[in-house]
């Protein structure tokens, strides 16, 4: 059987439940590029998953939607509860936001999404439609240069581990053989000039881009990731 993100959705939820330092920190890295404070805001978490961005948005004081195309992935949302804040989850297509009101959201979050997305174009008119007259988009995806398919691990004769960049410019879809990684699922690989030009074409003026280093919870877990930056973070502001 080919996997998705239904068929994945109880292990996802499983290990995020448990702790996973890596969508931890993902979490922690787009929190970075929101305010502290988000009371009086309206936030779409766009492909939430089981949660965790919308959770962490809300603990901020926003009202929060998250939207997830996986229907087994939005009952995991549901059955975790929220926080301090309002929460509202429902299925959607994150190419369309069919059940999102235009200019409604005064942020839109993406964690570890937008490379998931079939059709980047349709999601980003989506998301500029969606919000508010100078609302931003704030997401991440994993690194595009040491995340690109076929990307591996190599070690030279008494040498250091080292990353070996893979099919960088190979664009599209993929599927990870890692039997135990997320990106079994599928993911669009695509590189990084592809994402701020896009980004610039659909009317969004760039304001924050980040390659954060490895947390020290990540580097207890998979030290070999230490100098290797495992997400880009971008902020885009609707222009």
């Amino acid at each position: 059987m080919t996997d998705s993100w239904d068929t994945i959705a109880d292990w996802y939820a499983g290990l995020l439940r448990t702790g996973s330092p890596m969508h931890e920190f993902n979490c922690d890295v787009l929190l970075g590029l929101l305010p502290d404070e988000l009371g009086g805001c309206h936030v779409l978490d766009l492909g939430c998953g089981e949660g965790i961005v919308a959770r962490a948005v809300a603990a901020r004081g926003a009202s929060v939607t998250g939207i997830d195309p996986s229907p087994r992935m939005i009952e995991h949302a549901r059955a975790a509860g929220g926080g301090p804040g309002t929460i509202v989850y429902a299925v959607d297509d994150g190419c369309v936001l069919s059940t999102v009101a235009a200019d409604s959201a005064d942020w839109v979050t993406a964690g570890l999404s937008l490379n998931n997305v079939p059709d980047l174009d349709a999601a980003l008119t989506a998301v500029r439609r969606v919000l508010t007259a100078q609302g931003t988009l704030a997401f991440t995806v994993p690194h595009p240069c040491f995340e690109a398919p076929h990307a591996a691990w190599t070690q030279a004769t008494d040498g250091p581990v080292r990353r070996v960049v893979g099919d960088y410019l190979a664009e599209g879809f993929w599927r990870s053989d890692n039997p135990e990684g997320a990106r079994r699922a599928g993911n669009q690989h695509r590189t990084l000039s592809t994402y701020l030009t896009a980004l610039v074409r659909h009317g969004f003026a760039v304001e924050t881009v980040t390659e954060p280093p490895p947390s020290d919870q990540v580097m207890a877990v998979q030290p070999r990731r230490a100098e290797l930056p495992p997400f880009l973070a971008i902020r885009a502001r609707r222009a």
